[in-house]
Order: structure tokens, then sequence, then C-alpha cells
């Protein structure tokens, strides 16, 4: 049964276009047809969430399978989470608007460390129970129930942090789907499908996902006492093997949300897999083996996706996009097919070692964008022990020709931290930098300007520094040390990441199950949006005090004094005796100083029961070739490293040759032609009444893009379309009568143009009239002379027709009815605002429940110099003339009118 949304769902909610589910591209399926429900969330506010690649690429395919429905859901705003609890109204889907509990399967993606607080608030508010085991009673309490006839549906996680060490969450989940998800949640929606009609019972469909590969059901684990997992019964597998996918690009075509996101463009995957080795990079260890999209493929997705999103902007998505060694031909044929509809190109990761002019040349537009590099240390040597696989002379020639290229802005990320790193690596990241600047300076250029990110190390499971750990005070020190250097430099600006969220993240992320207990506490005490900087003082307060109450401070203190150790304490106090050091260099005493006894590395770890592929004992040799600075090529272009990844389970590296880059057929030159004018009346009505202004300016853009319309462009550095909304329209009011003016390149007859905008718009957004003007004539927003409204008013206690109608007569018949307004600089003034009226009428008049309402229409100003009367002064003229007090329940603007 659908969640009454639209009680909860106003415009005093911010940004209630969050929650509509009524995005171009959404897939709405028959619920009552499906014969398997799910609803993929992302634990994030709607704007991070609606544009995470992976999310959307999975509801595509869901929504593909035969008899399977998924909808979405995200983390609800503070506003709308304690409206939910207000009401004792449960977290909905989005587009079914149905409550979660009614799905037969919930999956989260859990992309951090401290990510799973905000898991439990969603769960919270949709009424399910945090843990499996109190699932599992409640259920039982019940009765004998079968699998999907249960009261609450599957829990899972999947994403990269639940991929890598789930113990910290295993309490939560009833499953975790480990690696790419894209082969491996249609499996799991068919072992659903088959218990559902079998009547099977919960553990028995436990049992079967737990035979699928890259499925994880932890209740069939236990922890021993040193952390590690076994199986607690025969028939599930004894490690659970990490799946691997080949991108589809096709699927990432999807979801144009009507509020702005944070990645608010068309991104199409082009690798996925990083086979360069970086020692400190989990991702990079977690996708291999590298698979490259066919050129033809990405080319085809991207040209069909801009045609079916209308988006001004794409994005090429991997790991190491300049890996992709088709990317300068892609790129260039894109920007070829659509170099007249002013188009850029972004790029969100890239090796500096890779940038040249074939790639500078495909990037942006008339648009610019942002360039970002990491080369991760200052020094060389430092670059060298985490096998970063980048030397000076290349981290100058990739700057050198951004900035030759244009770019007098760039931003490069850090860490510190690193095994064996000293104080002169530290200071080497700002001479670096000084460095950088001083090779790129010339006549007639502004100086280059660096914006620094400067992370904290932080180890990570599966890679081969995750034995290391650093205290917080050292990284303290080191960030002091940076920012007294970077006091005498100009033209950068520096973020340091905080320090006691570093410490959190790797106290989580190198968790066992003893830690679920602690992330729920957390989540009790307040924590969640942990990732935002304006909650990092409430998270590291719950997160602290979690930790103390479950008597772990003693461990968290630890990575605290970087201390963190997987052998006990003796071992961890052991001198060195028998060892032979005398023949070890500085770099390599330093780093044994900083990790644990070479015994210890044996020593089992929470997350060895998942087969990622790696073996071990290889990572345990990467350690070894860090202490000696040693090398180790990216095997995707060199010989094999012995990894252990390629084989039966996880294939091989796919690297395709780069087709003949195609010739540049020139820069985008805006048409600034003005051959017509049209100017179009519309509506706005139902969801999209709730769509912000500057969000349907955005709409119209792409609409004319999809529709394929010779829209004029204005001049200049950043050209956009001559698409002019004659005003703005007051969130959650609805209207029949808006007006905007098309400028156009070429003639369009007037009923084609007008079939073609149909087409592209939401059906809440009637078009009602379009004609042709004269070029010359000025625009609706300099001809708006008066507006006329329709607003329904309600008064707090019972009220006759004839009341309502002697109030209207009463305001008619004054002269003067003064109101305060206060300018926006602060000053007061009287206005008149009888002048503005010019008609009011009573329309319609109901009693409900302890109150009247009444319709009211009026005509009044609407003049863009600040002449203009609002239906919340009509308010204020009702409260003066009855002394008494009313509530505005609606507005809705029934036209513009135009002077003639």
């Amino acid at each position: 049964m659908a969640v009454a949304v639209e009680k909860l769902i106003t415009s005093d909610i911010l940004k209630p276009g969050r929650y509509l589910g009524n995005e171009r591209l959404a897939v709405h399926k028959a619920w009552d047809k499906a014969a398997i429900r799910w609803v993929l969330t992302y634990p994030e506010v709607y704007e991070v969430g609606a544009s995470n690649l992976g999310h959307i690429i999975l509801y595509n395919i869901l929504n593909a399978q035969p008899r399977q429905l998924c909808d979405r859901a995200y983390l609800p705003g503070k506003d709308l989470g304690a409206k939910l609890r207000e009401t004792n109204t449960p977290l909905f889907a989005v587009e079914s608007k149905r409550s979660l509990t009614e799905f037969d399967i919930l999956g989260f993606s859990l992309s951090y460390e401290l990510g799973a607080t905000n898991i439990l608030e969603m769960l919270d508010l949709a009424g399910i129970p945090l843990t499996w085991q109190e699932r599992q009673k409640v259920e039982e309490a019940g009765g004998e129930l079968t699998n999907l006839q249960s009261q609450f549906p599957f829990i899972f996680a999947g994403g990269q942090t639940a991929t890598s060490n789930p113990e910290p969450y295993a309490d939560f989940f009833d499953f975790i789907a480990l690696g790419d998800g894209e082969e491996l949640l249609p499996e799991i929606g068919l072992v659903l499908e088959f218990g559902k009609q079998a009547g099977l019972s919960r553990e028995h469909i436990l049992l079967d996902l737990a035979q699928i590969p890259g499925v994880y059901v932890p209740q069939f684990y236990n922890m021993a006492e040193d952390g590690s997992v076994h199986p607690c019964r025969p028939d599930v597998p004894k490690r659970i093997l990490r799946r691997v996918a080949t991108p589809i690009p096709a699927y990432s075509i999807g979801l144009v949300p009507y509020v702005e996101t944070v990645h608010d463009r068309l991104t199409i995957e082009i690798r996925r897999g990083c086979t360069r080795g970086c020692r400190f990079c989990q991702p990079g260890m977690l996708t291999r083996p590298a698979r490259d999209v066919e050129p033809d493929k990405v080319v085809e997705a991207i040209e069909q996706g801009m045609r079916a999103t209308g988006y001004n902007e794409f994005s090429l998505l991997s790991l190491s996009c300049s890996d992709y060694l088709s990317l300068p031909a892609v790129g260039m044929e894109i920007k070829n097919r659509l170099k007249n509809e002013n188009i850029s190109l972004t790029l969100p990761s890239q090796r500096v070692d890779r940038f040249d002019e074939n790639i500078a040349n495909i990037l942006g537009g008339t648009r610019q964008g942002g360039l970002t590099f990491a080369p991760e240390a200052g020094t060389q040597r430092m670059r060298d022990i985490v096998n970063k696989g980048l030397t000076n002379e290349e981290l100058l020639r990739g700057v050198k020709t951004a900035w030759e290229q244009g770019w007098d802005k760039i931003k490069l990320y850090f860490m510190i931290g690193l095994p064996g790193e000293t104080d002169v690596d530290v200071l080497g990241i700002a001479e670096t930098v000084s460095w950088l600047q001083r090779e790129c300076r010339g006549k007639g250029r502004k100086p280059l300007n660096f914006n620094l990110t400067i992370s904290n190390f932080t180890p990570k499971p599966h890679t081969p520094f995750q034995w290391h750990s650093v205290s917080t005070t050292e990284f303290k020190r080191k960030q002091n040390l940076l920012r007294q250097e970077f006091r005498r430099m100009k033209g950068m600006k520096v973020n340091f990441t905080d320090v006691r969220i570093s410490a959190m993240e790797d106290f989580v992320g190198r968790g066992d199950r003893n830690l679920s207990k602690v992330v729920r506490r957390a989540w009790e005490l307040g924590a969640g949006m942990d990732s935002w900087y304006e909650n990092l003082d409430r998270a590291f307060s719950a997160w602290g005090d979690a930790i103390a109450q479950a008597d772990l401070d003693w461990k968290y203190r630890q990575i605290e004094n970087g201390e963190w150790n997987l052998s006990s304490a003796q071992d961890r106090n052991r001198s060195a005796d028998g060892e032979n050091t005398q023949f070890l260099t500085p770099v390599q005493t330093r780093l044994i100083a900083s990790l644990p006894a070479p015994h210890s590395l044996d020593t089992p770890l929470p997350w060895d029961h998942i087969d990622t592929g790696i073996d071990k004992n290889w990572l345990k040799e990467d350690l070894q070739r860090a202490l000696e600075a040693a090398i180790v090529p990216d095997c995707s272009f060199e010989g094999c490293s012995h990894c252990g990844v390629c084989g039966t389970d996880f294939g091989h590296n796919v690297v395709i040759e780069s087709p003949t880059i195609p010739q540049f057929a020139g820069e985008f030159v805006p048409n600034t032609t003005k051959a017509q004018r049209l100017r179009v009346w519309f509506g706005k009505q139902g969801d999209m009444a709730l769509v912000s202004h500057l969000d349907l300016i955005r709409l119209f853009d792409r609409v004319v893009r999809r529709a394929g319309l010779p829209i004029a462009f204005t001049g200049g550095f950043h050209p956009m379309p001559r698409i002019s909304v004659a005003t703005a329209l007051a969130l959650g009011a609805t209207s029949s009568g808006e007006i905007a003016d098309f400028e156009l390149t070429l003639p369009v007859d007037i009923d084609t143009f007008r079939e073609k905008l149909v087409r592209e718009m939401p059906t809440d957004i009637p078009i009602y009239n379009v004609e042709q003007i004269d070029l010359k004539t000025p625009a609706a927003t300099q001809l708006l002379e008066t507006a006329e409204y329709l607003i329904t008013v309600a008064a707090l206690e019972e009220t006759k027709p004839i009341q309502w109608q002697n109030w209207i007569d009463t305001i008619k018949a004054k002269d003067e009815l003064w109101y305060e307004h206060t300018t926006k600089s602060g000053k007061s003034q009287l206005i008149n605002l009888r002048d503005r009226l010019f008609e009011l009428e009573l329309v319609e008049n109901y009693n409900c429940i302890a109150e009247s309402i009444s319709v009211i229409r009026y005509v009044g100003s609407y003049r863009q110099d600040g002449f203009l009367l609002r239906p919340e002064q009509i308010m204020f003229m009702l409260g003066t003339v009855a002394s008494g007090e009313f509530q505005l329940l609606h507005i809705h603007r029934n036209r513009l009118i135009l002077a003639v």
C-alpha cells in the first residue's frame, strides 16, 4: 500500500524534488506483475545517490529482468526524517511510494567505512530491526512464516567497503554481495523467485544464496578468538569469491534527475580495474583484472546517452582514465559528432604521466573544467615505495602540458603517513609544488595556482600496506610541518583531511565482528553523514563514546598511537634479538620500525575468508619490495606480476589498442543567429510544482537538446541557450499561466515545435499555446504587468461564507492597507498594498473539521521593478480586516498578464 507522501513532501521540505521518483528514464513497472520486488538504496542524500554510476547501472539491469521490479530509496534529509518519525510513517521507495517492508529484498551500497550508520538510520526509519538476529526473533515470534511471506525483506549490502571487509557490519545484513553486481544480482533474483514460488523457508533460501559465487551469508560463519572467520556448517564455501563482470556502457544511460545532483552529467565507464599496483590503493587491488570497453561501444553509448538525456556534459569513468589507450580517439570522435551542441567532457581521474596534448584537446569545450592529478608523494623515493610509477620528469611534463594548454589552476592530491616516510618526504610536497610553479611561468600568463588536498594515509584490507599503522600525533605533527611551509608560499589553497575521522575509518575498516556493536551504538549516539564536514565534531564524539562503551577504547588507542598490530602484546614488545639488522639501509630500518614483527604478517585477518584473487603471500612479498623501494610494472602493459588474479575465476586483463585519432573538426562556435522567436504558455502542476525555478531552467535546456530544436546561444565565454522564463514561481505553487520565450537559429513550424516540446516535457508541465512573435518584441519579463492567482486559505475557526464575503468587501472598500516591507539591504519601508490590488473575489467556500476553507481569486500588480503583490500579502490584508489568523494552504497562478 502506497504511503501518503503528498502530506509529507511539501514545499517546506528542503529540495522536495528529491523524493518524487519522477525522473526522466525512471522505470515504472507494474507492482502486481512482478515476482520479486527490489529496492536499491544508496545511504546518502539523493544528490549523491541518484548520480552514482553503479546505482544507475544495477537499477537498469534489474529492471531489464523479466518478472523483477526495482525501485529506489535514499537517505532522507533531516527535515523529512523528522516528519517520518513524527507521523509514524515508514521510509518509502521513491517511485512506488511503498514502504520498504513491502519489498522482497533491500540492498544497500556501502562505499566508505563510516557509512554504515546511514544504513542503520534508513532501516530504523523503515521500521526494520537492525540485525538479522533481531529480525529472525520477530519473525519466529509471529509463527511459522516462509521467507518472502515474512514481515521483513532480505537485507544485503554491496560496494567496495562491504567487499573488502564485511565483518564490522556482518550482524546487520542477511548476506553480502561481493564485487561486481551486473551478473550477481540477477542470479540472486532467480534464487529468490524460485524460493518464493516453492515456499522455502528463509534459512533454506539463504543457504541456496550462499552457493552463488560472490554471496556471503554471515550467519553461516563464526568468528574465532583471533578474529578470523570460518564456516559453522559444512555446506557453505570456506572462502567467498569476489565477482567480476565486464562493463556494459548501455546500462549507464538512465535517471535524469530534475534536482541538480553532485555529478549532473552523463557518465560512461570506459575501463574497469587498475593494474598499476599502487601499494596503498584498495580499489586497485579489488577491481583486478583490468578490462577495457570496446571504443565503438563507448562512442555509441555516449551519443545515444546525450540524445536520450539532454545533458550538456559527459564524463568518462575509470580508476585511471589515461590508461584507456582509446581515450584520445573516443574523446575526439564524440567531440566531432556533437560539435554543434555545446558539449563538454570531464575526466574524474587521470595519470599525470599520461597527460598529453591529445588528452588536453578532448577535455572541456566552451566550459573548460578543472584538472586533477594525484602525485601522492612529494619525493621520488616515496613514490617508488608506494609503487606510484611516476617520475619527477613525468610529473613536470604533465603539469607543464596542462599549463601550456590553458589551465591556470590544477588540483593535486598528496598523502602523508605512508610507510617509511620522513620529514624530508613530507616537506618534499611543498618543495615539489613550489618547483612546479617555478617551471610554469611565462610572459602574459597568470601564475599557475594549485588546489592541494593533503590526506592522511589509511591502511586498507587486501593491500600490501594493510599491516601498517601511524599515530594521530604523528599525523598532526606532519600536517603542522606542511602548514608552516605553505605559509611562505603563494598561489595555492591547501585542505587537510581531519585526523580524527581518518583514525576512525582505520579502526572500523580493519575491525572484526566485535565492531558491529560499536557501529550500532555510534548511530544511537548521533553519528551519521560522517563524511560531511559540518558533521565531523558530532561524528567523532559519537564514535568515541561508542568505542568506550563497548570497552574497545584500548584497541582504538592502538590506532591513535600507531601501535595497531596483529600479534599479541608480547610479540609487539619483543626485541629484535636474533635478527641481523646491521646490513639494513636507513630506509629499510624506518620501514621495519613502522610495521609489525615479521611473523605477525601470518596472523589471520578478519577478511581472509574473502577471496579477492590477490594472493596474500604476494601482498607480503610486495611489502618487502616496498622496503627496498622496488617498482612493480603495470601488468596491463608489461610482464605479469604474478599477483594471483588472472585465471578461470577472475579472467585476464583486456587491453584494447587505440584506433586512429580522428582529425579535429573544430571547436564549438555558438550560433547566435536569431531567426525566430516563439512565446510558449505552459503550466506547472502535480509533482513538478515541487521542482525549483533553477531546476526548471535546466530542464528546458535538456528538453530542447533532446527535441533537437535549433536553439540560439548567447555569445561570450560561457554560451547559454536563449530560453527566457518570464518569472519564477514559488516552490510548491501550481500554475496554468507561465510564459517562456525561445529564440531559434532557423524558422520552425509552430505545430512541429509544439509537438517536439510536448514529447520531451514531463506530463506535469503541459504546453497550452505557442505563438510566433517579432524578434524585436521585448522579452516577456519586461512586459509583465499583472498576475492572476487562486489562493486557498483556511480560517482557524468555523466561518460562514457571508463573513468571508464581508472581509473581501472591506478590503475592496479601503483606499489604504499599509504593510511594512524589509528590503534586501535590511531597511524597512511602508507600502500601500491596496494600490497593488486590482481585483478580489470569493470563488468557493467550504467547512472542514475545525476550520473553514475558501478559494479566493485576485489580480495584482506583478511588475519586475518590485511593484508587485504577493499571495502572502493578501493573507496580511485578510488578517488586518478580520483581526484573526489565516493559513495559506495552496497557491495557483492562473495567468501572467503582459502589457499590450
